[in-house]
């Protein structure tokens, strides 16, 4: 049991050790995060990534190193969306660039708690009724052909069901308090904007863990693999945000990329039973797919990029 139980805790261990060393050294004054810094940081969370998955390849064999890889791709890919829906939440909400990157550190904290318990969830429903397998299935090629047909926008604070219960148990400030998240005020407990905007984050992470949780399970059902990969993706999904913030609008291609992998990974689950899609060929679409998409989008971002501009006038 001791040696089941110890690379668990030395994962968790190491995550809890990431974060409050993200938190209480370098962002524990609030500051508006420049895009080298968070190339930085994107770039170590996936050296990181890169060095526990060459782990799992050494002490649990090439198969789950190849589950880990795909696992973690499909989970690093989807969360892009993630990033377009926080885009849209600050943009909408204005909250200061200096706030934002508190806003998503609490979002991800939440975010790896709702993440172990549905992990857990799923995994118990997979192995006692094999029959959810479809369920999953099916649901990830609804959600990946709605995918094409959704335009993305921020959620609405007033029809938010988790926002409005915080309105019910807090009066909230009408300005932000700079990066609290609470205030009292004559004895009286306030949340502020920059919470709701945070209960914001986690409802629509908790929409989109429902789609990705399912995913990772096409690949393994090797719960320590579903689990690392995914927190993974998602330790790295700050770093990103500031990272891809202003580019996402060149991704044209982007949305109809994820919506092929969903619909490839919920293809495998319905297959399953017919037809085991090695986890090497899963790796190789999802790879061909992501490639695909991006060198579409920077070649239509350059076709456009001559129109940009307009002819001088004359003279001019």
């Amino acid at each position: 049991m001791f040696i089941e139980l110890l690379p668990w805790a030395i994962f968790l261990t190491f995550v809890a050790g990431m974060l409050a060393l993200d938190l209480g050294v370098f962002h524990r004054d609030a500051h508006a995060v420049t895009r080298k810094e968070a190339l930085g940081w994107s770039a170590a969370w996936i050296g990181l990534a890169i060095v526990f998955n060459v782990g799992v390849y050494a002490f649990k064999g090439t198969e789950s190193g190849i589950e880990w890889t795909t696992g973690y791709l499909i989970e690093k890919s989807l969360s892009v969306d993630n990033v377009f829906i926080f885009l849209l939440i600050f943009s909408t909400f204005a909250v200061p660039t200096a706030y934002q990157h508190r806003v998503l550190f609490w979002g991800i904290v939440g975010a790896l708690v709702m993440r172990a318990v549905l992990i857990a969830a799923a995994g118990v429903l997979l192995s006692t009724l094999h029959f959810i397998i479809y369920v999953f299935g099916a649901f990830l090629i609804f959600t990946g052909i709605k995918f094409l047909r959704d335009e993305e926008h921020a959620p609405d604070l007033d029809k938010n069901r988790f926002v409005r219960l915080v309105k019910r148990a807090f009066p909230v400030t009408e300005r932000y308090e700079g990066q609290s998240f609470f205030v009292r005020r004559k004895g009286v407990l306030f949340a502020t904007p920059l919470f709701l905007v945070l209960v914001l984050i986690e409802s629509t992470d908790l929409v989109f863990a429902v789609d990705s949780i399912p995913a990772i399970y096409a690949v393994t059902d090797d719960p320590f693999i579903v689990f690392t990969s995914n927190i993974f993706a998602i330790l790295g999904l700050r770093a990103l945000y500031f990272v891809l913030a202003g580019y996402l609008a060149g991704l044209a291609y982007l949305k109809p990329a994820l919506a092929a992998i969903l619909v490839f990974v919920g293809t495998k689950m319905l297959l399953i039973d017919v037809y085991k899609i090695p986890a090497l060929v899963s790796l190789a679409v999802i790879i061909t797919i992501l490639a695909m998409a991006i060198t579409a989008s920077i070649l239509v971002q350059k076709r456009r990029e001559p129109h940009a501009f307009t002819e001088p006038a004359p003279g001019g």
